[in-house]
């Protein structure tokens, strides 16, 4: 288990993809690596001065730059310790290898996304912007919640109000709003289309929780709302801007590619 003493070699190894482990650097740049603080553990694997493998274990497990041994010896902590994750998600290699180890240990998922995607871009975006998608301000905390929360059910399968009422949810919420990094065009105290900057570093930002209002479905909200936070994004946040998306969103891939998105990586979720 690491700690803050490792932090800079822990970054060098993130920074040599930021795309793939924007997330993890993000939490690692923000709070470090004391436990209490990260919100979990960070696993290396191989010698101090010589990392060659990390893995974040804290409310999602997230295998970095992990080979089949690292995977190995990252599931057999796993097994050890038991599940304390809601999710396994990451490169969809690994994360399928440490699956087939933890499986039989951990018992079935709740929903497995095979292939997910990874899209970043770095340019300008080609469709054109839309004006009226602006900052969320803290006096709209009350009209974006309940279209975040409906995201979430519709994303993930599952109320974000489960287990502690939402509480940690909505602390989420509110925090990204404060520090400027919710976006949404809302129209008669409706949300018509929302997105958030989730995880920022130095070199990458992730785009999250994108969501248009099943009304106004099949309009261009979604490219054009989309078009705005990558411009709010490069002039703001960080110089590439990525995200993830599940493969058989055919529309919403569609919708990232005309922003001017393309297909770098791809990754693999595991939902319990």
């Amino acid at each position: 288990m690491l700690d803050d003493s490792d932090r800079e070699e822990v970054l060098a190894l993130l920074d040599a993809d930021p795309v793939a482990n924007v997330f993890v650097a993000s939490r690692v740049r923000t709070v470090g690596l004391n436990p209490s603080r990260l919100g979990g553990q960070m696993w290396g694997f191989g010698p101090r001065g010589g990392l060659v493998s990390l893995c974040y274990a804290g409310a999602n497990l997230v295998p970095v730059n992990a080979g089949r041994e690292a995977v190995q010896a990252f599931a057999e902590r796993a097994r050890k310790q038991g599940r304390r994750c809601s999710s396994i998600v990451g490169p969809a290699t690994a994360v399928e290898q440490f699956w087939e180890r933890i499986e039989p240990h951990w018992g079935s998922a709740r929903a497995i996304r095979w292939a997910q995607p990874v899209m970043a871009t770095g340019s300008a975006p080609i469709a054109e912007p839309d004006p009226l998608v602006r900052r969320v301000t803290p006096e709209q905390f009350g009209i974006l919640l309940p279209a975040c929360v409906a995201m979430f059910t519709e994303e993930v399968g599952v109320s974000p109000d489960n287990g502690d009422g939402g509480a940690l949810y909505r602390s989420r919420v509110a925090e990204l709003i404060r520090i400027g990094r919710s976006y949404a065009r809302i129209e008669d105290g409706q949300v018509v289309f929302k997105a958030e900057i989730g995880a920022v570093t130095p070199q990458a930002c992730q785009i999250q929780g994108v969501w248009v209002h099943p009304d106004y479905r099949g309009r261009g909200h979604a490219v054009a709302g989309m078009a705005t936070v990558v411009e709010q994004a490069l002039k703001y946040f960080a110089p590439l801007v990525t995200l993830y998306v599940n493969d058989y969103n055919t529309p919403a891939r569609a919708a990232y590619r005309r922003v001017g998105f393309r297909e770098v990586d791809t990754f693999m979720s595991v939902l319990f």
